[in-house]
């Protein structure tokens, strides 16, 4: 009898064991739910497109780490995306964010201006301020070292004509932009150019500072005055203009010039009938 009952037993459950699995079987498959910004591969059959990665007020000079990505069906992705193309993510890597987005808003193009587009220049400078380029060279230009965004004083050293001015001053060297920033060094208006592209290494032949306006005037003058370099400040320091700068001459630099000046007196000329002398009066 009771081994009748434990073959009973058994065959309920081999019963109910076989229903469960024929279920499952059964059963339709649910699709895999995927997360909204999607940094890992997309499915062949997806395509993914450029997202907000998180917010991204308006001005800001977008990078790489500020796209995400979201999947679609070829025929569900939405009018306007931008998709995950490799010629798409360069054009849009340190192009300008013209609106406020939110995280994971679409990018579209009409959210972008691109360094090569009409208006972008203009679009980067502050309000009241304008855009003048100096020419630089290796010394000049801080060997190539100057990114946009850093912020810089212009330093002005010409030479006087030795009849103007005696050796100690004839030549002189004056700050006249103080805490200027720079929006552009040749045509790259980033900083996120790739270190290992075509430009690097590539000293600067001009760079491009954001002024006011009474300072676009006296770099200007400055320009045909003498020699521009550039000095680059501290990243940390204020970001407000310094107090003027001093002017300094070669004998401040040089106590040795001062000291090989010989003091000028007083010169009189001394005529006698038809001679004629000059006389130095120390």
């Amino acid at each position: 009898m009771s081994l009748r009952l434990v073959v009973s037993v058994l065959m309920i459950i081999t019963t109910v064991a076989l229903g469960m699995i024929a279920y499952q079987l059964a059963a339709p498959v649910r699709p895999a739910v995927t997360s909204t910004l999607n940094e890992g591969p997309i499915s062949p059959l997806q395509t993914g497109y450029f997202v907000a990665a998180h917010p991204l007020p308006a001005g800001t000079f977008v990078r790489d780490e500020d796209f995400g990505l979201k999947s679609a069906l070829p025929d569900q992705v939405p009018a306007n995306a931008i998709t995950d193309l490799p010629e798409n993510r360069a054009s849009l890597r340190g192009a300008l964010i013209r609106r406020y987005l939110e995280a994971g808003a679409m990018i579209t193009q009409a959210d972008l201006l691109r360094p090569r587009d009409r208006g972008f220049l203009a679009a980067v400078l502050e309000p009241g301020t304008r855009a003048v380029s100096l020419a630089v060279d290796a010394v000049s230009g801080v060997s190539g070292l100057i990114w946009p965004g850093d912020r810089v004083d212009v330093i002005l050293t010409q030479e006087m004509e030795h009849t103007v001015a005696p050796l100690a001053r004839r030549v002189l060297s004056e700050t006249v932009l103080t805490n200027v920033r720079v929006i552009a060094v040749d045509q790259d208006i980033v900083r996120s150019a790739p270190a290992d592209g075509a430009t690097a290494g590539h000293v600067a032949r001009t760079v491009t500072l954001q002024v006011a306006t009474d300072q676009a005037e006296r770099v200007t003058i400055a320009q045909q005055l003498g020699h521009l370099a550039l000095a680059v400040r501290a990243i940390d320091g204020p970001t407000t203009a310094g107090t003027e700068q001093p002017t300094l001459f070669s004998g401040d630099v040089s106590p040795a010039l001062s000291k090989t000046e010989q003091p000028v007196g007083v010169k009189v000329q001394v005529i006698e009938g038809e001679k004629r002398n000059e006389v130095t009066f120390q």
